[in-house]
């Protein structure tokens, strides 16, 4: 069995029909790394990110969570897991602290410590100045912290992001990527994204995939020294360029 503070992703195929969207993806992530997950758009990140969170099975393979098969125990995979998913999204007519109330006792937490959770959550996605605020009120960079608050109440050993700061301001990127780093070293982090910038900015290792399939694995120095330039962009265009031709 992995190790209970690890994610690991062993030959995850998905097909939808004729349609072969993931093709044999492998990696691992230990605690105290951030895995950036990176691709064009269609490359399969977000439907590799829903069969590691079991709300897509695989058509062949599986992935282990914190010691839990995804396959075997979904439930239990979930309950390690905070998933802030691509466009999170949040009941517009609740106040930001009501939603995260009502998040936190779908999880089981009631009274005292379901108001230290929803506390602790607004203190670290830095929202106490909403926190009475409606939602449908907030700006788009509010609506995501409030989403990136649920995802952490239950204060996840794993934390998995599908495009985080996509649409973002680059000021409430900045705040975003801040939460993230402050977390990084209690938890195993992975980021689905297409935003090159964030590797530099919040990630210890890098997986590229193209064409439903993994390319490169490794850190970002080793990612770079992949191309004479040194310029990540250019190891993902070469690696990836005919993925949306």
């Amino acid at each position: 069995m992995p190790d209970p503070v690890t994610v690991k992703v062993q030959n995850l195929k998905k097909r939808f029909g004729q349609i072969e969207a993931v093709r044999g993806v492998s990696f691992e992530v230990s605690k105290g790394e951030v895995l950036g997950f990176l691709g064009p758009n269609g490359a399969g990140k977000t439907t590799t990110m829903r069969m590691i969170t079991g709300f897509l099975p695989p058509t062949e393979g599986t992935a282990w969570v914190g010691g839990c098969n995804v396959a075997e125990d979904p439930v239990g995979v979930k309950r390690q897991i905070g998933y802030l998913p691509e466009n999170a999204p949040a009941y517009s007519s609740m106040s930001v602290t009501g939603f995260l109330r009502f998040t936190g006792s779908i999880r089981g937490y009631r009274g005292s410590e379901l108001e230290d959770r929803v506390d602790a959550s607004l203190r670290k996605c830095h929202l106490d100045g909403v926190r009475n605020q409606t939602i449908s009120t907030l700006s788009k960079g509010y609506r995501q912290r409030t989403c990136f608050a649920q995802a952490i109440l239950h204060d996840p050993a794993v934390l998995i992001m599908d495009e985080p700061t996509d649409g973002l301001d680059p000021n409430q990127k900045f705040v975003v990527r801040e939460m993230i780093q402050a977390m990084s070293a209690e938890k195993v982090i992975i980021v689905s994204t297409h935003i090159l910038e964030e590797v530099d900015a919040v990630c210890s290792r890098a997986v590229i995939i193209a064409r439903g399939q993994v390319v490169a694995n490794g850190t970002p120095a080793e990612l770079k020294a992949m191309s004479s330039t040194g310029r990540l962009d250019d190891v993902f265009r070469k690696l990836t360029i005919g993925e949306e031709r």
